[in-house]
């Protein structure tokens, strides 16, 4: 018999995502069931209690640990629309973009510009503009040529951006090749070892409408090992230390991009909300004593978490359809959904934890790969999941789908990418409207030879 992974201590719960006394899955205090009843399936269902605390233990540790000399980013390419930026308004936190579709959202939910950064390896003349003219905080800098385009465009609206370099430290964590960001083989950042990041910093300071103030690296992404983050500080200060010392600059700010890790599945680390803290305070501690060491003004801190906050704050649900055993090799279990809401199996061979939502409480006896609906054969949500043995009409939550799920959906085989609804003390809200097939039209044209 396959091992349940039902009991509480081999799943993240907590007191808004637990198992009911129906033997449900609950979240935010609202019945999975009753979710995918009134709403349908597939369903992205984001837990807004989470969310909140997520964004007020980074922003209170910054507050209670360093002085309130900094400020929190919610990494909007985790998860954009409306809603979660009204959220980060309301708990008094920044946000970075990477596109202008992100920048227009967060304007259009009335996000205050000035707390806004613009992050980007290639960002489009057209997105430099939309910044420069929502007066945006920060814009970091990537490539020379942006410099070079970001001059051209303040100097023409009688204005001066300020703006950060992306620096790569050369720290290498312990994370998925694909995600790691601060490699030497890296399409992100000027290397500190080839003496780019220090080419780049004299390049910007020349630039008369570029106000310097500082640097940006982020290592990567999904990493618990805390000493890369503290390792990449160090080095941050170093270089720092070093831009003072040859080049008369000494930066006043400091962003240490994101990458914490989330639970997903058995073998991750369980951290609470106030685990986070402790990460950020190791931060915050190597800074000053860094700068105490270097003789280093301490700098204004910027911190970007976005899988943190709202990755385990989000599940799906997707009702079971066909069920597909061949004999010696494998179990599939098809869902109404697959990689077109969530492509980070296909992408990263990603791993899940899933419950059968609406018996939730009975002894796993199974083991079997949860299937999309896509005509892909790599169309898989995760493989090897214990489960009870399911039926057709069975309702599956994927958990731990807040972050890089529904930014990452398409529209492959012309499926609706799935709504989202926020939920919190039992109500449910949608956040993102269900599509249509008229939405998947809707930019179509015949052109009239065809007629």
């Amino acid at each position: 018999m396959a091992k349940t992974c039902y009991n509480l201590d081999m799943i993240h719960t907590r007191d808004t995502l637990k198992i009911n006394a129906k033997g449900h899955l609950e979240i935010g205090g609202a019945d999975c069931v009753e979710l995918a009843g009134q709403f349908g399936t597939p369903l992205y269902v984001f837990d807004e209690a989470y969310i909140r605390n997520m964004m007020a233990i980074y922003r209170d540790t910054i507050r209670n640990e360093y002085g309130g000399n900094g400020l929190v980013l919610y990494a909007s390419k985790a998860f954009s629309c409306e809603a979660i930026y009204a959220i980060a308004r309301q708990e008094a936190i920044g946000v970075d973009v990477v596109s202008g579709g992100e920048l227009y959202t967060a304007l259009s939910a009335g996000f205050p510009a000035e707390y806004i950064t613009m992050h980007g390896n290639n960002k489009l003349p057209g997105e430099i503009r939309e910044a420069l003219d929502a007066k945006i905080g920060m814009i970091v800098v990537d490539s020379r040529s942006e410099a070079d385009l970001i001059e051209e465009e303040a100097a023409a609206r009688g204005m001066v951006q300020d703006v950060l370099i992306r620096i790569n430290p050369g720290v290498e964590a312990h994370t998925h090749a694909y995600v790691q960001t601060a490699t030497p083989d890296s399409k992100f950042g000027f290397s500190v070892a080839n003496g780019a990041a220090e080419e780049m910093t004299a390049y910007v300071l020349s630039k008369p409408h570029l106000k310097l103030h500082g640097y940006h690296c982020h290592i990567g992404s999904q990493i618990f090992e805390k000493q890369s983050f503290v390792l990449a500080v160090q080095k941050n200060l170093a270089f720092m230390a070093q831009m003072k010392e040859k080049l008369g600059f000494e930066a006043d700010a400091l962003n240490l991009g994101g990458g914490f890790g989330i639970w997903y599945a058995e073998g991750d680390a369980m951290i609470d909300v106030e685990g986070y803290a402790d990460y950020l305070r190791a931060l915050l501690s190597t800074i000053k004593e860094g700068c105490r060491a270097y003789g280093l003004r301490l700098p204004f801190v910027y911190l970007e978490p976005g899988r943190s906050i709202v990755g385990e704050a989000g599940i799906t649900l997707y009702t079971v359809g066909a069920i597909k055993e061949i004999p010696g090799i494998r179990k599939y279990v098809a869902i109404d959904g697959g990689m077109f809401d969530n492509p980070r199996y296909a992408l990263y061979q990603s791993k899940y934890t899933a419950v059968l939502a609406n018996r939730a409480a009975e002894e796993a006896t199974e083991l079997v790969s949860i299937a999309g609906k896509c005509c892909e054969s790599g169309d898989l949500i995760g493989v090897d999941f214990n489960l009870p043995k399911a039926r057709r009409g069975d309702l599956i939550a994927v958990l731990s789908t807040g972050a890089y799920n529904y930014s990452m959906a398409s529209n492959y085989n012309r499926n609706l990418i799935p709504p989202a609804v926020l939920v919190r003390d039992g109500k449910a809200e949608y956040i993102v409207r269900p599509q249509s097939y008229a939405d998947l039209v809707r930019n179509d044209v015949i052109p009239q030879r065809l007629k």
